[in-house]
């Protein structure tokens, strides 16, 4: 059975009282992707399964490729974003795509709606995601999260600088950490950072190492081992350098509260 096929016979058993229309949107979630070309198929229903959209990752796809799958995802989703976007590639873009805006910090290209202000990222879901980045070296991989953050549509405040090694500087931001509803702490070096800011805050922490540092950080894996092994309570690890994967959990994180408090009012 072909897709189009697929969705009329569901429409059918709709129709005819088969299954109700909850469960029909369940299943619809998992039918619509579009090919381009003959290199990529797009999940335009991604955001009715997961909340957010198919982000494009970059690195690896050529200039045309990465201009052929956004015009074509535009057509469907407000925001569309890529990651790891090196500035030669944004420039060679730029001739494709016209209103691309660059985020140069956090290597992120995103094209929005027409009437959308690509720098006004006023936020649509409630809750706070606070991001700490020990150093100043970390901060490409803390802007990942804070723009993919904000492009998603959440509130964020950046805290930068804040590193064990001058713990003065953290303990200074006691208040802005207890205000958060998630908290994004990237480190290198020897990733000591989020442990010590989950010592200090009732919310979610979520620890991205980086792979900054000397020879012995092996590339980040010594931080990433260290975040593991944390003494605090309440603390998930993503990947070295996964500044997208972190904003996508802590999203994930508040749409679920906000999901909750929703039934809770409605029961």
């Amino acid at each position: 059975m072909t897709q189009p096929e697929a969705i009329r016979h569901l429409l059918n058993a709709v129709a005819q009282g088969d299954i109700s229309p909850d469960s029909a949107l369940d299943k619809l979630k998992y039918f619509n992707y579009e090919p381009v070309g003959d290199f990529a198929h797009i999940d335009h229903h991604r955001t009715l399964r997961t909340g957010f959209p198919e982000v494009i990752w970059g690195l690896g796809k050529t200039p045309e490729q990465i201009a052929q799958i956004m015009a074509a995802m535009r057509q469907k989703t407000p925001v569309v974003m890529a990651t790891r976007i090196e500035p030669d590639v944004y420039e060679e873009l730029r001739s494709h795509v016209p209103d691309l805006h660059y985020y140069p910090m956090a290597r992120i290209c995103t094209v929005r709606d027409s009437e959308a202000n690509p720098l006004d990222l006023q936020p649509t879901h409630p809750g706070l995601i606070s991001i700490l980045s020990a150093g100043t070296s970390d901060l490409p991989v803390a802007e990942e999260a804070a723009v993919t953050a904000e492009l998603c549509g959440f509130q964020v405040k950046r805290l930068w600088d804040v590193g064990v090694a001058g713990i003065h500087r953290l303990l200074n931001q006691r208040d802005a950490i207890a205000d958060a509803d998630v908290l994004i702490v990237v480190a290198g070096m020897e990733g000591a950072l989020p442990s010590v800011v989950a010592g200090l805050a009732d919310c979610p922490v979520i620890a991205v190492p980086t792979s900054i540092g000397y020879g012995a950080s092996f590339n980040g894996l010594a931080a990433l081992l260290a975040m593991l092994n944390s003494c605090a309570a309440g603390v998930g690890v993503v990947n070295i350098d996964n500044g997208f994967g972190a904003a996508m959990l802590a999203g994930k994180i508040l749409r679920t509260a906000e999901r909750l408090s929703k039934n809770a009012i409605a029961d």
